[in-house]
């Protein structure tokens, strides 16, 4: 398990690299800092001061090589437009889009897990049926146009729910603006996580469902029938054990999409997270923080990709003796 643990820690970091070597690429061809700092009336002889002091000018494997180094100890730049280091500005908003991923994420765990094993245990009911055709137009939906089909209902012809903003927030542990502690910040919430959770939702529950009825057909599952076990034992024990295995590994492959589509859910929803803040800084040419998201957001995909990886090798120990082969 250690060396298993090694390799997979080694190809992370490998992984990082290359993922903040394109995204530092991005920043040499998109826009112009120093213009949306200035403006239009300084001339060119100022702005190339100002690129020079800004390191703007220096050879580009210059300038990410001391990237990498400012990253290492957790210095990831500074921010053109708001002034201060990245760091400070995606911490900032990070609560917000941690927090919309968290409940997009149970809400696909509480509903996908029922909804799947029941549409493999009985296929040919009607409630299953139907169950498969909404998932079939859950996912040809996209993720926006859930999100401004929930605002009409809920919000412009019911007006139960608010279609914008976070709401009521408090603050923990000095630095976390939580919405989850009051009870507006949860009707805030709860619009943009049923929009982003139906990206996930659907798959999620073919994916179950296909896989448990491939295990309903194996031989150790025919053998616990003959063996006269009852049949919630053989369904939740031997049959959805198993099934989990291919469901981790695309749960994992899934939540790092989770974080990066919450762009979309963020702009529809005025969420102040780290997905709006992505779409400002492009907006705003602040090559300094779109490359701070880019790795950050690829920092969360790796992380969970790789946690994933040794959860697998944990629960099936043939992962491992493959990758030593």
């Amino acid at each position: 398990m250690f060396a298993f643990t090694v390799r997979r820690v080694a190809q992370a970091v490998l992984v990082m690299l290359i993922i903040s070597l394109i995204g530092f690429s991005i920043k040499h061809n998109f826009g112009d800092p120093v213009r949306e700092l200035v403006g239009e009336r300084v001339t060119p002889q100022e702005r190339q001061q100002i690129r020079d002091q800004l390191g703007l000018n220096d050879p580009f494997m210059v300038q990410y090589g001391r990237f990498l180094k400012s990253a290492v100890h957790g210095d990831l730049g500074r921010s053109f437009f708001f002034k201060k280091p990245v760091t400070e500005v995606i911490l900032a908003k990070a609560p917000a889009t941690l927090e919309l991923v968290f409940c997009a994420s149970l809400i696909v765990i509480l509903l996908s897990v029922p909804l799947g094993i029941y549409s493999a245990i009985h296929p040919r009911r009607l409630l299953s049926r139907l169950i498969m055709g909404v998932s079939i137009v859950g996912v040809s939906m996209p993720v926006f146009l859930t999100a401004i089909l929930l605002i009409y209902i809920f919000s412009v012809e019911l007006g139960w729910l608010p279609s914008f903003g976070r709401g009521e927030t408090v603050q923990l542990f000095g630095f976390w603006d939580s919405g989850l502690l009051t009870r507006d910040g949860l009707r805030h919430l709860l619009m943009p996580s049923v929009a982003l959770s139906s990206i996930m939702l659907p798959l999620f529950i073919r994916l179950i469902r296909s896989e448990m009825m491939e295990v309903l057909e194996t031989e150790y599952v025919k053998f616990a029938w003959a063996k006269g076990l009852r049949p919630r034992r053989v369904w939740y024990v031997h049959a959805f054990k198993n099934t989990l295995l291919p469901v981790i590994t695309v749960g994992g492959v899934q939540l790092g999409i989770m974080v990066a589509f919450t762009i979309l859910t963020e702009t529809v929803f005025q969420w102040q997270g780290m997905g709006s803040m992505f779409i400002e800084s492009v907006e705003r040419a602040d090559t300094a923080l779109m490359v701070s998201y880019i790795v950050v957001v690829g920092f969360i995909f790796v992380v969970v990709n790789t946690l994933v990886d040794l959860i697998y090798g944990l629960v099936n120990p043939t992962v491992r003796i493959a990758g030593r082969k």
